[in-house]
């Protein structure tokens, strides 16, 4: 009987903390955010990283009343300012816009990374997907991927991909294509997207898998030949161009994606709260034609959604890293 009500009173005892710890929550959630806001950039300053983080800053300051400020921590591939996210306080006021590589190709390119993306980070929001093209020099007697694909097959090695540099989305595109379709085509690696594309417009290279607005000017001027784009949808900006899936190697897709993340452990609502906000953000008007002139869309999910989307884009990529054996130089 003792034990019994020894058990009864420790249920008890569990049940109250709990729902004190709940109250607790919610009333920290309610009065969110009651002081300022930092938003860390793991990246350079200009980026579309960095530009939808100011964005989405000024914008939550406007709704929320406190200041929202960005601050650019760059280094190791974005590993340094997602770091220091990863040991702030969780509760809200410390947040990283990360990335493809940051949130999942780092931990498979580098030898080790100082935090997990997934059991450091509570995901928020799914910003946007930086849309793609892949895309060749004019002197490539080819205008689409079974024609790319028939070349390679004939002359393998011929061809050769730039890059923005081993790791880059450019490169692992090129290593997904060359995985996908099972074809020897060369990586060629510059320091940055800028020399990259100035070599393939020289003829240097033949072709590329690059952002949209690193590209998309030489497509209108004629001066570089798109091909297909490299998301899963046709790009606004060339609805005639089809996507590499579409055009013979169905499941290929790369999503240049940014995304909001806090240190785990934060507050379930939030991070709802925050993910609300940042939707309504990303669908205004203003937003909605910024994106189209950079080449990028909105991808509506739930944390949980984009949680899931993380870990899919984690596994994807070890795969494609480790039997290509790229390390991070």
């Amino acid at each position: 009987m003792k034990g019994l009500n020894r058990r009864a009173l420790l249920a008890a005892l569990a049940a109250l903390v709990g729902a004190t710890t709940s109250a607790a929550a919610l009333a920290q959630a309610a009065s969110y955010p009651n002081r300022p806001i930092r938003i860390v950039v793991p990246f350079p300053v200009g980026g579309i990283a960095d530009t939808f983080s100011r964005t989405i800053g000024i914008k939550l300051t406007e709704v929320w009343g406190q200041p929202v400020v960005v601050e650019n921590k760059t280094g190791a591939g974005g590993n340094i300012g997602a770091e220091l996210v990863a040991k702030s306080a969780p509760d809200g006021y410390t947040l990283v816009m990360g990335n493809i590589g940051s949130h999942a190709v780092n931990v498979s390119l580098f030898r080790s990374i100082p935090f997990d993306p997934i059991k450091d980070f509570a995901p928020i929001a799914h910003v946007l997907d930086a849309e793609g093209l892949l895309v060749v020099n004019p002197s490539v007697n080819a205008n689409s991927v079974r024609e790319i694909l028939e070349m390679a097959r004939a002359q393998p090695g011929k061809l050769s991909y730039a890059s923005g540099g081993l790791g880059t989305t450019s490169h692992l595109a090129g290593e997904l294509f060359k995985s996908t379709a099972k074809v020897n085509i060369v990586h060629v690696p510059y320091k940055g997207n800028s020399p990259a594309i100035t070599d393939l417009l020289g003829g240097q290279t033949q072709m590329s898998f690059a952002t949209m607005p690193t590209v998309l000017p030489h497509v209108k001027a004629g001066k570089l030949r798109a091909i297909a784009s490299i998301g899963l949808a046709r790009t606004v900006a060339l609805p005639d161009v089809p996507t590499v899936a579409e055009s013979g190697l169905p499941g290929f897709e790369v999503s240049n994606w940014i995304g909001l993340f806090a240190p785990v452990g934060t507050p379930p609502d939030i991070v709802a709260k925050l993910n609300a906000e940042v939707q309504k953000i990303m669908r205004s008007p203003d937003v909605q034609r910024r994106l189209e002139a950079e080449g990028a869309r909105f991808i509506p999910t739930t944390p949980e959604q984009f949680a899931a989307f993380q870990k899919d884009e984690l596994v994807k990529w070890a795969k494609i890293i480790k039997d290509a054996s790229i390390k991070a130089e």
